[in-house]
């Protein structure tokens, strides 16, 4: 791993820290316009992404620039279909280029991150405009008609929206139309739920500081650093391929080592996203409204919950807490929009974005197994153990069990990258849960699943939807929509989105 590439990523995102600070204070909404702001943005992200990556950074502009003349050219009707095929083969085209002809094996702060993010962005958007200037709303799920957008956006706004400085080396990814209210300063004037469900217009709060949350967040990414450099590097995911451990380690012990290296190896991610997160809060976006105690929420476009992937009970809990905005991304823009098979064609989409690694594949074909036969175990027996409390409690402590080894096992190859490291892995635990995932496929009744019912089933439109405390739902971070991927089947306890 680059350390030089690493450094470089972190000085920027410091450096992207203060410039948040900066703008939120001195190019504020109501002391500068709108144009001015997006200029600022722009031109900061672009310098950002030069200072860290040289001249690749250019791959950004190429790459923005022809999706936007593809918009441009080819009109509203089909524009989301090559927009979707260019940008995601431009950035299949760079990882390929990077891994194979440059730095196989090194996964490192390389061009074709922000790449990922930015391709994201040109795929939402298209979707959306499509959605919005194509389609009747009659045709739309509550969500896409909330996210359509109803007009073209300029040149400025669409590079704004792609290259800003908050979002530019490491997002999150956010919508559209939440970043353009961001920019217009009309985040803080949102709709408030009523109580006969309609929508009224809040405007005399006074505008939330993202202070309390910044400094919340900067805290974790601290511990989270102090993490990584001290115990990360100590307890490695490629020891559970070493012989030696393999020969005389007992299963116990290649179990417990299993779970703890990889939790081990999640700290580098929440320090990069919650930094991210931070920078953006410290601009003043990312505010979600207020809380049924009046309490300001700034996680419209946090990027995971920590405490929810660590007490995760269910695959599914831990894929709707890990990465949420790409999993929003894949929700909007294949798993409701795929006509046959979408949780296979959602993981081969996620597969393709991340890149081109060998492991990424395999991860993610152990995850299509994994995610279905949880899904057919958990319709086939969960109710039986919903009550009474002391038996859901058993119950939640052998699925978090479960839960953390099945997961551990199949993100071996997401670092390991390689084949021959990842079958040694696997052939190091005879693929037990291979089989075991397969065994469940064959032999549990598989239920009918709701998606059709549950795509019209989202959250409402309303910006700011009461938040229920005890939901999972992964639309809690967005103004408009939940994110149901990898399992449409409404969950009676809780519910818990990919």
């Amino acid at each position: 791993m680059d350390d030089r590439l690493q450094v470089n990523f972190v000085v920027c995102q410091l450096f992207a820290l203060l410039a948040a600070i900066w703008f939120r204070t001195y190019l504020h909404s109501s002391k500068t316009s709108s144009f001015m702001r997006h200029v600022v943005a722009t031109l900061l992200g672009l310098y950002l992404a030069l200072f860290c990556f040289g001249w690749y950074a250019l791959h950004f502009l190429v790459q923005s620039g022809i999706s936007y003349c593809i918009m441009i050219i080819i009109g509203v009707e089909n524009m989301h279909t090559y927009c979707f095929l260019f940008a995601l083969g431009y950035l299949t085209v760079c990882q390929i280029t990077r891994v194979y002809i440059f730095d196989y094996g090194q996964y490192s702060a390389d061009f074709s991150g922000p790449m990922m993010i930015i391709t994201q962005k040109i795929t939402s958007l298209a979707y959306e405009i499509h959605d919005g200037m194509f389609r009747k709303d009659e045709e739309l799920t509550p969500s896409q008609r909330g996210l359509a957008v109803r007009r073209m956006p300029s040149l400025l706004e669409y590079l704004s929206y792609n290259c800003n400085f908050m979002g530019i080396l490491a997002g999150p990814l956010c919508s559209y139309k939440d970043y353009i209210t961001f920019i217009e300063g009309r985040s803080y004037h949102m709709a408030q739920s009523g109580e006969n469900g309609r929508e009224e217009i809040q405007y005399g709060r006074t505008e939330p500081s993202p202070n309390i949350a910044v400094i919340q967040k900067l805290l974790v990414c601290g511990l989270s650093l102090l993490f990584h450099l001290t115990i990360s590097k100590t307890l490695p995911v490629e020891y559970n391929i070493d012989e030696h451990f393999q020969a005389t380690a007992s299963w116990p012990t290649k179990v417990v080592y299993l779970y703890v290296s990889l939790l081990a190896a999640r700290p580098k991610y929440y320090f990069a996203w919650t930094l991210a997160d931070a920078i953006n809060n410290a601009a003043g976006f990312g505010f979600r409204g207020y809380d049924e105690n009046g309490a300001a929420r700034w996680d419209l476009i946090s990027n995971l919950r920590i405490q929810q992937i660590e007490m995760s009970t269910s695959f599914k809990m831990f894929l709707d807490n890990w990465n949420i905005q790409t999993a929003l991304w894949l929700k909007r823009v294949c798993y409701e929009r795929a006509s046959l098979s979408p949780t296979i064609q959602t993981f081969i989409l996620s597969a393709i974005w991340h890149g081109v690694y060998p492991g990424y594949y395999l991860t993610f074909l152990t995850g299509v197994l994994m995610t279905l036969a949880a899904r057919a175990m958990r319709s086939n027996f969960r109710h039986y153990f919903v009550e009474p409390p002391q038996v859901k409690l058993l119950y939640d402590v052998v699925t978090w069990i479960v839960t953390q080894i099945a997961i551990s096992y199949t993100v071996v190859p997401f670092v390991l990258l390689s084949i021959k490291p990842s079958f040694m892995f696997y052939s190091s635990w005879y693929y037990c849960l291979h089989i075991v995932g397969i065994l469940v496929l064959l032999l549990l009744p598989s239920k009918k699943t709701q998606r059709g019912k549950n795509r019209h089933e989202d959250v409402r439109l309303s910006r700011s939807k009461k938040f229920d405390e005890g939901e999972n739902s992964l639309g809690q971070n967005s103004f408009y929509t939940t994110n149901n991927v990898c399992n449409q089947n409404q969950e009676m306890a809780s519910r818990h989105s990919f």
